[in-house]
């Protein structure tokens, strides 16, 4: 790879809020907050830009916050979950005065320049022990509406729900200049050529690529569709993954350790993190065929025309 063109990556899905990013897991604090360290390392392969999601109101404050403290680099999302879709009934003043918080946060962040999209919201019915059918429909429905109401890209979410999925969603996207984009997609060829056909872009991460059926999925999907994403601290890519026989050329990453014998310049081991993005991008380009610098393109391309992250296409 020649030296004179440097690879730059947008990470449209990290999870930042998260507390293992501070270092604290299951309520307890392990080591020292490295959100720095991780924001430098995903520099250092080229990673200019992230979108950090907000799932219910209270994560959304703090992908502004981290929005704020990293200007220029971090920007957030604002929206509920489909798992997180009971907050609604039990929110204190009930859904209507969720809704109008979220619109509330949602307008003033994004004049502000913080946020770009309205999300992570969609449907999941892979665990509707976390949030039953109903109220998932019902307020994605009232999310989507807000969405357009604000005139903000979607940032979405679907699993085991593509029928109920496409027909809240189809009537309302002619009506979003900028579309959306559904994340983490594991779905079958059908339901890509389905979001494909939508208008849609599809973020890809380490979830896209664990199966021989998903990987026949991306390298069928178009480049002008394609965003990529890490989706940590989930979704890396594992060694029993059908995609790591694709890594070949791929920059190797820090070394990663316990988090209890965590060291700074260090990676965890489990938490995925965006440097780790550059993986996600070559096992795309093995899988199609073509170089990495086509795939980072294509996928920058992709996400500052629809997202904006204070640059131009």
């Amino acid at each position: 790879m020649s030296e004179s063109q440097p690879l730059r990556y947008v990470d449209i899905g990290i999870n930042f809020s998260d507390p293992v990013f501070r270092g604290e897991y299951h309520g307890r604090q392990v080591h020292e907050n490295d959100l720095d360290d991780i924001i430098q390392r995903a520099r250092d392969v080229g990673c200019q830009k992230f979108m950090v999601t907000g799932s219910d109101l209270e994560e959304s404050h703090r992908a502004i916050e981290i929005a704020r403290s990293y200007p220029g680099f971090c920007y957030a999302t604002v929206g509920v979950h489909p798992c997180q879709a009971k907050l609604f009934d039990s929110y204190a003043g009930g859904p209507s005065k969720l809704i109008d918080d979220l619109r509330t946060l949602a307008q003033e962040s994004k004049q502000s320049g913080y946020v770009v999209a309205f999300g992570e919201i969609g449907l999941d019915y892979d665990r509707l022990f976390l949030s039953a059918k109903e109220p998932q429909l019902k307020y994605f429905e009232a999310q989507l509406d807000l969405a357009v109401e604000i005139q903000l890209p979607l940032f979405l979410h679907s699993r085991a729900a593509s029928e109920d999925f496409e027909k809240l969603l189809a009537p309302r996207l002619a009506k979003l200049p900028k579309g959306g984009l559904v994340h983490s997609f594991t779905g079958t060829m059908e339901e890509m050529n389905r979001m494909v056909a939508l208008g849609l872009d599809v973020g890809i991460n380490g979830c896209s690529l664990k199966t021989e059926e998903n990987l026949e999925v991306v390298k069928a999907l178009p480049l002008e569709r394609l965003q990529i994403e890490t989706d940590g601290p989930w979704c890396e890519i594992r060694p029993s993954h059908a995609s790591s026989k694709y890594l070949e050329g791929a920059p190797t990453l820090p070394k990663a350790v316990k988090k209890e014998r965590w060291q700074k310049g260090a990676m965890v081991k489990g938490r995925n993190e965006p440097a780790a993005i550059a993986h996600v991008a070559h096992v795309i380009a093995n899988l199609k065929g073509i170089t990495v610098e086509e795939v980072c393109e294509a996928a920058w391309n992709n996400s500052i025309r629809m997202f904006g992250l204070g640059e131009s296409v």
